[in-house]
């Protein structure tokens, strides 16, 4: 997705730059060599990827969209969802611990962090040194963010942390958190403030490690905090404005979904078309089939439209403009796609896509995640018609 100019407008010209074609191969083979051999080990135990993600921190990976300053790649967010797709199309799982590790704890420090706070947390989050998570939801509100009861006292040169966080991605494995909480009850959304809170700071506690359907290998916690005291210094840019940082950090945050859905579909897809022509049933392979034919053409081109969806909103963030409705637009349509497609894939493998030696059905597992993570499809419709209507 290069550009060339037509008048005066600047436009994608959907050819993938160099850049973008170095990093899809990168991805590519390290996908088939360090992840394909593990993906069901990990799925069945739980177990976190460690190794695996110091290897993509060393690749670039955990710091594709931050300058090298801070230790990042110093790519765009075209090369971004290019490497999270190509993974994803391999291991859900690890895509999303790409996505969650760059869009959310890094990003929020970087978009909202003053100079020290950026030189001090970034560089070891960008190469994988530390592993990033992000704390919004909360046991009472999901998508009401305004009632979270999570609460910030200011205390001396302190702040005090106390309440809970739920569905946090990388609890029990990270290292920092950034944590909202209301620092101001009386302000009601405008009270919410933002922190950096590193884990092993005494009152940080992980509650417990949820047990999902899928995307199992990738760390998903509860959080609480007892009288955990933080210094003044981790306040993210102004108290009060934690939501609103929230918010912009999730604008970032829906294109790496949509390109996690985005390689879920094309990886059922592929696995369904290396299905269809080796699986023979009366006497020919069932991809000659009109039905099966028909299911591989709508899975395919709905994954090309939520493709041209996600790299457009990528393009449009990369070049600085606002992503509100386009990067709603294409987690909406990636994921419900996404759904489709795996649904889709488990039917045209019968009983063998319900078994574990086929890749659908992880997929089948893993792909609900990106309906629901980091706003629902209900919440994307919500927001798209808003921004329509001026609202």
């Amino acid at each position: 997705m290069s550009e060339q100019v037509i008048g005066a407008l600047t436009q994608p010209n959907f050819e993938f730059t160099e850049s973008m074609l170095m990093v899809r191969d990168m991805a590519r083979n390290f996908a088939e060599k360090e992840i394909r051999p593990t993906i069901m080990k990990f799925d069945e135990s739980q177990e976190f990827p460690f190794e695996i993600m110091k290897h993509l921190g060393e690749l670039g990976f955990l710091g594709v969209i931050f300058p090298e300053q801070y230790g990042g790649a110093g790519f765009s967010y075209l090369e971004y969802v290019t490497i999270i797709e190509e993974i994803s199309k391999v291991d859900p799982s690890v895509g999303l611990s790409i996505a969650a590790h760059n869009s959310l704890c890094s990003n929020h420090i970087y978009m909202f962090g003053n100079d020290a706070q950026k030189k001090k947390y970034l560089p070891d989050l960008t190469t994988g040194k530390k592993i990033g998570a992000w704390a919004l939801t909360e046991p009472t509100s999901g998508s009401d963010a305004g009632g979270m009861l999570t609460t910030a006292t200011a205390d001396g040169d302190s702040f005090i942390l106390n309440g809970s966080k739920n569905f946090i991605t990388h609890g029990t494995v990270g290292h920092v958190t950034v944590v909202m909480a209301n620092s101001d009850k009386g302000k009601g959304k405008k009270g919410i403030s933002a922190f950096i809170v590193d884990n092993d700071t005494p009152g940080f506690i992980v509650s417990k490690k949820e047990n999902k359907l899928g995307m199992r290998c990738c760390d998903t916690s509860a959080l609480a905090f007892d009288n955990c005291r933080i210094p003044k210094a981790n306040l993210l840019g102004e108290e009060g404005a934690g939501l609103s940082q929230a918010l912009a950090v999730l604008d970032g945050g829906r294109i790496s979904i949509a390109a996690l859905a985005l390689g879920i579909a094309q990886g059922a897809l592929d696995a369904s078309l290396k299905y269809s022509k080796e699986r023979k049933q009366f006497g020919k392979p069932i991809g000659e089939f009109q039905g099966i034919q028909w299911k591989l053409a709508d899975m395919a081109t709905s994954i090309e439209a939520a493709r041209l969806l996600t790299y457009r909103s990528a393009y449009l963030k990369s070049n600085g403009k606002d992503v509100t409705l386009q990067s709603s637009m294409a987690k909406l349509y990636a994921s419900e796609a996404a759904v489709v497609a795996t649904n889709e894939a488990v039917q045209i493998h019968g009983g063998y896509g319900f078994i574990k030696d086929f890749p659908v059905e992880k997929f089948y597992r893993d792909v609900k995640l990106v309906t629901i993570g980091e706003g629902t499809s209900e919440i994307q419709k919500i927001v798209i018609a808003r921004n329509l209507l001026d609202f």
